[in-house]
């Protein structure tokens, strides 16, 4: 059963935090948790500002968040890991071999659509982001919610 979902990015202040809380809404009312952590996390943050403004721009209301990186005792505790980029994946699986079964791209089902990081990018990149973790994060709620 997939009840602990982990999204990873680089930082955790823009596209996992915005996959964090798609996914978490699309699962309201489940008992699946969904969480994120960054491969190179800015600790301690909050989501990017342009990040949290898109995301409000959308109608949407997040909890507060703080970045965390990630760790092997995180991936070992999720049972599904999302990734942004086949380099994450690939990242993830180097930190912690065994979660090759269960790592993979939020836009797997995309045709494994990757998603562009809008750090440091205009609102453009972050909208394009946000538009590209919207679509994927669909999928992923239709089956997850299937699952229970």
């Amino acid at each position: 059963m997939f009840n602990r979902i982990l999204i990873v990015c680089v930082g955790n202040i823009c596209r996992s935090p915005i996959a964090e809380h798609l996914l978490r809404e699309s699962l309201q009312g489940s008992d699946i948790t969904v969480a994120s952590a960054g491969l190179s996390a800015l600790v301690g943050h909050s989501i990017d500002s342009t990040a949290l403004a898109i995301l409000r721009r959308h109608g949407h209301h997040p909890h507060p968040h703080r970045a965390r990186q990630l760790t092997a005792e995180l991936i070992h505790e999720a049972n599904l890991v999302l990734v942004m980029e086949q380099s994450q994946l690939q990242s993830v699986i180097r930190l912690a071999p065994e979660a090759r079964g269960k790592t993979f791209l939020l836009g797997k089902w995309q045709t494994d659509q990757e998603i562009p990081d809008p750090y440091r990018k205009g609102p453009e990149a972050f909208e394009r982001a946000y538009a590209l973790i919207e679509t994927a994060v669909a999928p992923w709620g239709d089956r997850l919610r299937a699952r229970r």
